[in-house]
C-alpha cells in the first residue's frame, strides 16, 4: 500500500491512512506501506535549499529531501502502535533499497528485503520511507519526483505481493485531467503499455518508472482514492484487459522546454554527440526533430524537448558543444506544452492522427512538433494552447462517460455495429 503526499498531509489524514493499513492487516493481509512526504514538505525543503544556495549540491539535496518521507513513516507507525498493532518504520536504506549513484534521479538496482520479510514473519506492519534508497557508494539517494510509486512497486516485486495499491487524492486514472475536463471518465482497467505512454505524456497519477517496473515484474497496480472506499483503476498486462478502445485518454504536460541548435554540420555522428552530451548531464530527452539540408553546403537544424526542470542543465551541457561545432545559434523556448492521445486501438485503426491534427487545426492551435508510437500521438504546442487542445480532443474522440460500448460477443474486441450504425 502506497500513500501519496496529500493522503498524509495532516494528522487526521495520517490517522485515516493508518486506519486503512490496520484494516488490511485485520483482514488477514501481510502489509507493507510506503509513505510519501506530507503535503508540500518536499517543496518546502527544496525552497529551504534555494534560500542558502542558488545551485544546491545534489548529494546534500538527497540528504535533505529524504527526511520528509521518514517523518511520515514515523508518525504513521506511532498511530498504528496506538491502534494495537505492532509497526516498524524503515528508511529506504534500512529497507534494503539499493540504487545507482545518480543523485536526485537515482534508479533502483536491487531490493534486499530480508529485514522486511523478517518483520512480516514476526507479525509486524512495515512502513517504508518512499522516494529514497542507498547508493552502491553508501550515500543516501532519492528517486526523483513521484519516486515513492517506484519504491512501492519495487518492494511489491521483491516480496511477490498480490497487488500494489497506490492511494492518491483522485479516484483513479481518468480519460483526461478532470480539472480541465469535468466530464472525464474514470477508467476501470488500463494496460501497462497504455499507462506507460500516459505517464510519459504528462499523466501525473502514476510515475513512469513505477509503471515500467510493474510491467517488467508482472505486478498489478490498483490506483485508488485515499478518501473513498470504491475501486479505482487497475493497471494490468494487455492480455488481461478486455477493452480495446480506439483512444483511451488525452494527456497533457505544461512542463516542456525546447532547445534548437541551428546550423549543425551535416555529417554522421553529430546528432549522437548532441544526445550524448544531454545523457551525460542526466537530462531526459522527449522529442527529437532534425531537418536535413536541401543541399550539400547547407547545415541542419535539430530541436529537442526536455522537462522544464532540466532546462538549465541541458543548456549548460549543450553550450560548450555548440561552441565546438560552430553552431549558428542555440535557441531556447521554455513556454511549450504537450498534448497526447493514447489508446491501444490505434494499432489497427488508421486516421487517428489525421483527425487529431484536424481538430487542433480547427481550434487554431499551431503544432510545433509531432511524435508518434503505435499507441500514442503527441503534439508540442504553446503552453497557453494546452487546455483548449485537451478539451477539444476529448470531445472530438467522445471519451466522456457515454464512451463505453458493448463488446462483440465473438471476442475480437471490436464494437458491435448496429444496423443504424451500418446505414450511417
Amino acid at each position: 500500500m502506497k500513500f501519496g503526499g496529500t493522503s498524509v498531509a495532516d494528522a487526521e489524514r495520517i490517522k485515516r491512512a493508518a486506519g486503512r493499513i490496520v484494516q488490511a492487516a485485520e483482514d488477514g493481509a501481510r502489509v507493507v506501506a510506503v509513505l510519501s512526504a506530507r503535503g508540500k514538505t518536499t517543496d518546502d525543503l527544496t525552497a529551504m535549499a534555494h534560500e542558502v544556495s542558488s545551485r544546491p549540491h545534489p548529494r546534500e539535496m538527497d540528504m535533505l529531501l529524504s527526511t520528509g518521507e521518514r517523518i511520515s513513516c514515523a508518525l504513521a507507525a506511532m498511530v498504528i502502535n496506538d491502534l494495537g498493532r505492532e509497526a516498524i518504520s524503515l528508511t529506504g536504506s534500512q529497507a534494503g533499497i539499493v540504487t545507482d549513484t545518480s543523485h536526485t534521479k537515482a534508479k533502483i538496482l536491487d531490493v534486499r528485503a530480508e529485514r522486511i520479510s523478517t518483520a512480516l514473519d514476526d507479525g509486524k506492519i512495515v512502513l517504508v520511507a518512499g522516494f529514497q534508497g542507498v547508493s552502491t557508494s553508501a550515500d543516501v539517494t532519492t528517486l526523483g519526483r513521484g519516486g515513492s510509486d517506484t519504491t512501492a512497486v519495487a518492494l511489491a516485486a521483491a516480496l511477490h505481493a498480490d497487488v500494489c495499491e497506490i492511494y492518491t487524492d483522485v479516484a483513479g486514472v481518468f480519460s483526461a485531467d478532470p480539472r480541465i475536463v469535468p466530464g472525464a471518465r474514470k477508467l476501470g482497467v488500463v494496460s501497462f503499455e497504455e499507462m506507460l505512454e500516459m505517464a510519459a505524456s504528462g499523466a501525473g497519477v502514476l510515475q513512469l518508472r513505477s509503471v515500467e517496473y510493474a510491467r517488467n515484474h508482472g505486478i498489478p497496480i490498483h490506483c485508488r482514492s485515499s478518501f473513498e472506499d470504491g475501486p479505482g483503476t487497475f493497471v494490468v498486462g494487455e492480455h488481461t484487459t478486455m477493452e480495446r478502445p480506439l483512444v483511451t485518454a488525452v494527456t497533457h504536460s505544461t512542463d516542456e522546454a525546447r532547445i534548437t541548435l541551428t546550423g549543425l554540420p551535416d555529417r554522421p555522428g553529430i546528432a549522437g554527440r548532441v544526445l550524448t552530451a544531454l545523457a551525460e548531464a542526466n537530462v531526459n530527452v522527449d522529442m527529437i526533430i532534425q531537418n536535413e539540408p536541401a543541399s550539400e553546403d547547407q547545415r541542419a537544424d535539430m530541436s529537442v524537448t526536455v522537462p522544464r526542470s532540466d532546462f538549465a542543465l541541458a543548456v549548460d551541457a549543450l553550450t560548450p558543444l555548440s561552441d565546438d561545432l560552430s553552431v549558428g545559434e542555440l535557441a531556447t523556448d521554455e513556454g511549450m506544452g504537450k498534448v497526447s492521445l493514447v489508446g491501444a486501438g490505434m494499432r489497427s485503426h488508421p486516421g487517428v492522427a489525421a483527425k487529431a491534427l484536424t481538430v487542433l487545426g480547427d481550434a487554431g492551435v499551431n503544432i510545433e512538433m509531432i511524435s508518434t508510437s503505435p499507441i500514442k500521438i503527441s503534439c508540442v504546442v504553446r503552453e497557453e494552447d494546452v487546455e483548449r487542445s485537451v478539451k477539444d480532443l476529448h470531445s472530438a474522440f467522445e471519451l466522456g462517460p457515454d464512451a463505453i460500448r458493448r463488446e462483440d460477443p465473438r471476442g475480437d474486441h471490436r464494437p458491435v455495429i448496429q444496423p443504424d450504425d451500418e446505414a450511417a
